[in-house]
């Protein structure tokens, strides 16, 4: 079963609280986080004063997704925020390798983003250091884009090379992603879902259950 991953991005922020425990009380069980720094994407989003403050009232599994220039400054930072996987994009580390290791060493799970342009040749040497992979399926920087069709095949073809190499590694796919293409995306091998306005927008609880219908 895909599990879907809210993007806090698209939450109402006078009720942030709220949100949270609105899906985590549904059963969700993963909170994507999109940390931006106005330089590696246009948009300045948050940081980790905020990761500290809801980590001490919710035990969902926080899902850091770091859309910054070199990550490498700061993991251990997210880390005591509570981080529980964190995902740095290989097109902003000069040493994907040596992140990788860095995040491992904190006790936290490691993921890796590739942008929708991004081959997945970049993971020939890393995947099995992999715990996940996120596919982006728009440009990232700005919520509320339309799913690229092309990624579905790239999703496809992560899928078999995982297959191939006999590992466990996950897939989470992040933009675009609604109760209209839910159902594809996890044909094609996703197994974790993100979604900021497909689920926060409007009345939660009745998003959650218009994409479990077609899952």
């Amino acid at each position: 079963m895909l599990e879907i991953a809210p993007s806090i991005l698209a939450a109402d922020f006078a009720n942030l609280g709220e949100n949270i425990e609105i899906v985590e009380k549904a059963g969700i069980k993963y909170l994507h986080i999109d940390v931006m720094d106005g330089r590696f994407v246009p948009s300045i989003s948050f940081g980790m004063p905020l990761i500290t403050s809801i980590r001490k009232k919710s035990k969902m599994i926080f899902d850091v997704h770091l859309m910054i220039e070199e990550p490498e400054r700061y993991i251990g930072e997210f880390v005591k925020c509570g981080a529980d996987i964190i995902t740095v994009h290989a097109e902003s580390c000069k040493h994907l390798d040596r992140v990788i290791a860095q995040i491992h060493e904190t006790g936290c799970k490691a993921a890796v983003a590739l942008n929708p342009a991004t081959s997945l040749s970049v993971l020939e040497y890393v995947l099995d250091q992999l715990d996940m992979v996120l596919i982006m399926s728009v440009n990232p920087g700005f919520g509320g884009q339309k799913y690229i069709p092309y990624s579905t095949e790239k999703i496809k073809t992560l899928k078999s090379m995982i297959t191939k190499k006999g590992l466990s590694t996950l897939i989470e796919v992040d933009g675009g992603v609604n109760a209209s293409n839910a159902r594809e995306v996890m044909e094609a091998g996703c197994d974790i879902a993100v979604m900021g306005s497909a689920i926060f927008g409007g009345d939660i609880l009745e998003n959650y259950r218009k994409v479990q219908k077609v899952l």
